[in-house]
């Protein structure tokens, strides 16, 4: 056991945290590692100190004991709870560089049992079924478990038999010099077990393709980007592994009346010329039926009503929003000669004898600006 501070091996101050420590030891690993340094003793025994000094100092036990009593407190022959470092560092290396090459350094066995994946459903609405909610049936093409093997993917009567090449661990471990690197087993291919006898129905995957039908029920108020999940509805997990979800996305599709944002509703109703001038009443369709609505005299286009109450109850609680209805003055057209001199009577009626700016004051402001602007 080499007797330097292992603090002072590694380079880091006695506060200095794990990530910091780890940090440490992987840059002081990479520079003094014998493979980088061949034939040279002295980066072998430096190496060898290195991970002799993060043994102890990632382990907090072992930490503890080092900060309290020193070397004694990791000694083995002198009765600390540490055990030592015994050379074989490199455990302590996979521990840090296992994730680079594609293995760790504890050697456990890889599970085969896996969830399976997760679906996603994309479905169009109307705005009513978005609105008042519906229960639809959709069909869903995905991974269930084979019924005729039971999901074990061997022939019944049969069975997965042990891989002969990991015995059964999924990784095998290669030596390159100083690495320990553990990798993927290439026989059984991470399973840790060899099907001889393959399941006919699912050529020994567990797993076939289906198309499943549901029922899915979606709550009133729902609007575009809501996603609906089903549980256990995705794909079937491998080797008895639990399935995955069904997310069914809400998409919304455009009303050739309505424009819908967020609780509220818009709508935009044209409105004759006479109706706007002298007032009246609109027929207003709204999702529950059509409604009248008074419209005052002296209407211009653009103005907007509101109907209270007549938007949409978000899924999510609280009061129903507002129809906002907009009109829109309409000129006439395909005019008869006879329409066409009575409306050359009505605007000489409305200029004479008084200011453009009483009837049309929107106008007269207008052109004012204008001559303003240019005489300005």
């Amino acid at each position: 056991m080499s007797k330097k501070d292992y603090y002072d091996v590694l380079g880091v101050d006695r506060n200095a945290s794990d990530q910091e420590i780890k940090k440490a030891f992987r840059r002081m690993a990479m520079k003094f590692h014998p493979d980088r340094n061949p034939d040279d003793k002295t980066s072998e025994d430096k190496f060898k100190e290195v991970n002799e000094a993060y043994e102890v100092l990632s382990d907090a036990q072992k930490k503890a004991a080092y900060d309290q009593y020193g070397h004694a407190g990791v000694d083995p022959n002198m009765g600390g709870g540490g055990g030592g470092f015994d050379g074989g560092f490199s455990d302590v290396f996979g521990d840090v560089f296992g994730d680079i090459f594609g293995g760790g350094g504890g050697g456990g066995r890889r599970s085969s049992v896996q969830r399976g994946a997760d679906l996603r459903y994309t479905m169009d609405l109307s705005l009513e079924e978005a609105v008042r909610g519906i229960e639809k049936t959709i069909k869903v093409p995905t991974l269930v478990g084979c019924e005729t093997c039971d999901g074990s993917g061997a022939k019944p009567g049969s069975s997965a038999k042990t891989c002969n090449t990991c015995g059964g661990m999924g990784q095998v471990r290669m030596q390159q010099g100083f690495f320990s690197v553990q990798q993927t087993c290439p026989t059984c291919r991470g399973e840790g077990k060899i099907i001889s006898d393959p399941c006919n129905s699912c050529h020994g995957q567990g797993r076939v393709k289906k198309t499943k039908t549901l029922s899915v029920k979606i709550p009133a108020g729902v609007d575009t980007g809501d996603r609906i999940r089903l549980s256990g509805e995705g794909e079937a997990g491998s080797h008895g592994g639990p399935s995955g979800d069904l997310y069914v996305q809400v998409n919304v599709l455009e009303h050739p009346i309505f424009e819908r944002d967020g609780r509220h509703l818009y709508c935009e109703v044209p409105i004759s010329f006479v109706d706007a001038a002298l007032g009246g009443e609109l027929e207003v369709p709204t999702l529950d039926g059509r409604v009248k609505l008074k419209v005052p005299a002296e209407t211009q286009t653009g103005k907007l009503f509101r109907l209270r109450g007549k938007g949409v109850a978000p899924v999510r609680g609280g009061g129903a929003g507002d129809l906002m209805v907009r009109v829109a003055v309409e000129t006439p057209v395909k005019l008869t000669s006879r329409q066409k001199e009575l409306l050359k009577e009505f605007q000489a009626a409305t200029e004479e004898g008084s200011s453009n700016s009483k009837h049309s004051p929107k106008k007269h402001s207008f052109f004012d600006s204008v001559k303003k602007f240019f005489e300005d």
